[in-house]
């Protein structure tokens, strides 16, 4: 019997973005603008020990701003994050909701200000599971799924 595995290649330098909620990998790809930046490597629906399954995102040559890194924790919460130098791991976190999430989320409210002048939006995490922010204009409420990312 042969014993299959799915094996994705090490980067030089890069981001690798792991433990993604699975099914996220292409959520996530397509918030943070990859399909025209060079290499990356996807694999979703692998085994984890942590989690039983996970996506994973492997990206070539590009650091993660802090906003971008805000975004992929409100689409996959229990993520990590990698930074890699000469195949090697240099830094290695957990990413973390911020208290206040600035210009990354799209108020659902259609009067809100953010709406309709050009005012950046902003949130306040009221509880992280489940995840429910709060309008820092109009105070409206949201759930996980009401969250559109910008």
């Amino acid at each position: 019997m042969i014993d299959k595995k799915i094996r994705i290649d090490p980067i030089k330098n890069g981001t690798s973005i792991d433990h993604l909620n699975p099914g996220t990998a292409l959520e996530v790809m397509k918030v943070l603008g990859l399909h025209d930046t060079g290499i990356v490597t996807i694999g979703m629906h692998l085994e984890s020990k942590k989690f039983g399954y996970k996506d994973i995102i492997k990206i070539e040559n590009k650091e993660l701003t802090q906003d971008e890194i805000n975004k992929i924790t409100l689409i996959s919460p229990h993520a990590s994050i990698s930074i890699i130098k000469n195949f090697n791991v240099e830094k290695k976190f957990e990413v973390m909701l911020p208290k206040v999430i600035e210009g990354s989320v799209k108020c659902k409210n259609p009067k809100c200000i953010t709406n309709i002048e050009s005012v950046e939006t902003k949130f306040h995490i009221i509880t992280k599971s489940p995840l429910k922010i709060q309008c820092h204009h109009c105070e409206r409420h949201m759930k996980k799924e009401d969250i559109s990312l910008l």
